[in-house]
């Protein structure tokens, strides 16, 4: 499957999408959508994907999204689709519960843009970018435990193995140790303020990538509990996809594609050798998912050109087996 190559985007519906949705063509190559098929969008964000499967007459899309901002912006698609775009406000992680819900006993296909939205970055008041000074938030949701919570209440030690293990940052011990100083004079309230901390410990040059960015990312990921979320969608992907639907998944960072490159080869049973089993051995569980093809799929240098954000992006994709669905391996939410 290409990346983008050739030929011009699928036209969108319902006018141009607040940002450029990421690896657009590799997707619809992806999902193939076609007249009858229903589609799920368990990251709905600007509507950039869910407004492309629209533009194929017939299909019919259930999207979902954790913020309600994105459920505010998209009422107006709902209202021009006349009844072949519902939009729910959901995690993910229960797109099986809400298709069910709605009255859907499978899907066609399951399509996930991991992370965060562009929109989320550009709203300087929900946290999640130093570029502008904002509140500390991050919270997708708007409730819950904010970041600023976490960087003022969470012992230094544990903050430094979050930042480490959320972030991939080297420094995290020295990050935490700052912070757990300076937060007993001045608590940490504001983006700017946490990133001017960071700028003073982790030094860097003008043509790499601003040293709170890991630390930003891991405190993201931890306030909203992304990476249990992915996983949990992905099981919930393999209990309502049909045989022969397509799981697609687009992920921006190492952790997200490991996830997904992990739970796909596992149940695609790539690496795996079917040998004779011996007796007492417990069976082997059918693989739910097949994979074809070079993978991750990555943007063309096109693509990264006309849209900065694809350089990080990289696909992954599978059909569904008739075989039944794995236990679900995730607990509940913290």
């Amino acid at each position: 499957m290409s990346a983008g190559h050739g030929g011009s985007l699928t036209p969108a519906v319902g006018g141009p999408a607040r940002h450029i949705p990421v690896l657009l063509e590799a997707v619809l190559s992806a999902l193939q959508p076609h007249d009858g098929q229903i589609i799920i969008d368990g990251t709905f964000g600007a509507g950039g994907y869910t407004r492309a499967l629209l533009a194929t007459a017939g299909v019919k899309v259930i999207a979902l999204d954790r913020d309600p901002s994105a459920i505010e912006a998209g009422q107006g698609l709902v209202a021009e689709m006349s009844g072949r775009l519902i939009l729910e406000p959901a995690r993910f992680g229960d797109l099986d519960l809400v298709a069910q819900r709605l009255g859907f006993a499978s899907a066609d296909g399951v399509v996930l843009d991991i992370g965060v939205s562009s929109m989320q970055l550009d709203q300087a008041g929900r946290g999640f970018s130093f570029r502008q000074d904002g509140p500390l938030d991050m919270r997708m949701e708007s409730s819950g435990r904010s970041a600023a919570d976490i960087v003022n209440e969470t012992e230094e030690e544990e903050l430094a193995n979050l930042i480490y293990r959320y972030g991939e940052e080297r420094l995290s011990r020295k990050i935490a140790k700052a912070i757990a100083m300076d937060r007993i004079r001045t608590p940490f309230t504001s983006t700017l303020q946490l990133a001017s901390l960071i700028a003073r410990i982790v030094h860097h040059k003008p043509n790499e990538i601003h040293p709170a960015t890991r630390t930003f990312q891991a405190l993201r990921i931890a306030v909203n509990d992304e990476l249990g979320e992915l996983q949990r969608a992905l099981e919930a992907a393999e209990r309502i996809l049909k045989p022969g639907g397509w799981l697609v998944v687009v992920s921006f960072h190492s952790l997200e594609d490991r996830i997904v490159k992990q739970f796909l080869g596992e149940r695609a049973g790539r690496g795996q050798a079917r040998s004779r089993r011996l007796p007492g051995e417990p069976l082997m569980p059918d693989f739910t998912f097949t994979q074809e093809g070079k993978q991750p799929v990555t943007a063309s240098a096109e693509e990264c050109v006309a849209n900065p954000r694809a350089r990080s992006a990289r696909l992954r994709y599978a059909i569904r087996t008739g075989a039944a669905p794995r236990q679900a391996l995730t607990k509940g939410r913290p």
